[in-house]
């Protein structure tokens, strides 16, 4: 069973920062991608960032120049270095991993358990 542990959500002014990470831990699983999901109140969870084993990356139109996602491999941590932060990006914020079980080559998908951003002055 893979856990992912995250960190670093608050409260922060807009125009601030904040850095996001997640660190899967547990069963043995290959690991493709990580990322990193929003949910707002009212709205449906959305791709914030993602980033593959390879290092391609993709972000939402809306953080885009002000999110940048990175990931070490070694330690299968994903962060979120958040800058330029605004009152939208305010939302539960949910680490995920998809890969493959190294024993089943079943898909997995697992989540965090959810780190709070919020962004307000």
């Amino acid at each position: 069973q893979v856990q992912l542990v995250e960190s670093g959500g608050g409260l922060v002014q807009p125009g601030g920062s904040l850095r996001l990470s997640c660190a899967a831990s547990g069963s043995i699983f290959s690991i493709n991608a990580m990322g990193w999901y929003r949910q707002a109140p009212g709205k449906q969870r959305e791709l914030v960032a993602a980033i593959t084993s390879g290092g391609s990356t993709n972000y939402a139109d809306s953080v885009k120049g002000r999110l940048t996602i990175s990931r070490d491999n070694a330690k299968n941590t994903v962060y979120l270095q958040m800058n330029s932060l605004k009152p939208e990006d305010t939302a539960v914020d949910y680490c995920n991993a998809k890969g493959i079980a190294t024993m089943t080559r079943a898909d997995l998908e697992v989540w965090g358990q959810g780190t709070l951003v919020t962004v307000s002055s």
